[in-house]
């Protein structure tokens, strides 16, 4: 195979994933003329066609889906063989992607990188905030960060955080003109803050335990997010109840600044994972980002600080 034919290979898988030549041709560095050109020039050479295009759509054709699932592995293969070559240098080098959530890039993602990349200077970590389950595979992420009870299981994961909790709170000027629910069905009398997640595929439904009993609790509300510092701001500025991760308002509550309610209903739950295909291992680089990363309650113990 001639260097020329591997390159075509190459665009042409990116623009099989990515479904689009604007995209492929920014991800690739290169213009769409010369994409297209590139495509049609691969067509030409097999004498099929590859790409269905429309004025809406871009997709692979029957042949196009064949040579993707035959390419992909090969190129993957070719690329984890390159970055391999790492362990050759004096130090782990090469780049990561990861898909997070905000709140874990955070607390848990960007304090482990503050203390690893300054003795990695050839290791380079890219950090992509989403809501939704990212296939990590398809979208070319080498890893992501969800909750333990969000990760599939066919990937490895590692606990990389200690157990969480939610709030549900409201400021103190709020609930001078109501009265606090003291269950979640209550929450029905109040203004809640509701959040749009694509993981759930609309409204996020509050999640409540107690006693081994479980509420999901519709709530409703004037205002909603798709973020949850967002939504934390709101209830900052008295427009209702927010639900979030606890350590984001503890300090807050201790010092009367929120009111929080219905923590009997809020028991500990599994906290983040970082999930990734079992291929991932063997790389140095990354087999050093999961060291950092790795969740050791004795050394979690060692530097907590008290609430100011």
């Amino acid at each position: 195979m001639q260097r020329e034919q591997l390159a075509d290979l190459a665009a042409f898988v990116t623009v099989a994933q990515e479904r689009s030549f604007t995209r492929a041709a920014a991800k690739l560095g290169v213009t769409q003329s010369t994409l297209s050109h590139t495509i049609r020039r691969l067509e030409s050479q097999l004498g099929l066609r590859l790409i269905a295009r429309t004025t809406r759509s871009v997709a692979p054709t029957d042949a196009g889906e064949r040579l993707l699932s035959t390419v992909r592995p090969a190129l993957e293969g070719i690329d984890a063989g390159l970055v391999s070559l790492g362990e050759l240098r004096d130090k782990p080098a090469g780049s990561i992607r990861i898909t997070t959530s905000s709140h874990a890039a955070e607390t848990i993602l960007l304090p482990a990188l503050e203390r690893l990349l300054p003795d990695y200077p050839e290791i380079k970590v890219e950090i992509a905030i989403d809501y939704g389950l990212t296939d990590i595979v398809t979208q070319h992420y080498d890893a992501g960060v969800r909750l333990g009870e969000q990760v599939a299981k066919d990937m490895v994961a590692v606990r990389i955080g200690p157990d969480l909790r939610t709030a549900a709170v409201a400021t103190p000027s709020y609930f001078a003109k109501r009265r606090p629910p003291r269950v979640p069905q209550e929450l029905a009398e109040h203004r809640c803050i509701n959040l749009r997640l694509p993981t759930f595929g609309g409204f996020y439904a509050w999640e409540f335990e107690k006693a081994s009993r479980e509420l999901h609790v519709r709530v409703d509300g004037q205002i909603a997010f798709n973020d949850v510092l967002m939504a934390l701001r709101a209830a900052y500025a008295g427009l209702g109840i927010g639900f979030v991760f606890e350590d984001m308002v503890r300090s807050d509550i201790d010092a009367g600044r929120l009111v929080r309610v219905l923590a009997d209903w809020c028991p500990p739950f599994s906290g983040y994972h970082l999930y990734y295909p079992s291929r991932r291992q063997s790389l140095p680089a990354f087999a050093v980002l999961v060291e950092a990363l790795r969740y050791r309650p004795s050394r979690a113990k060692a530097g907590r600080k008290s609430p100011a």
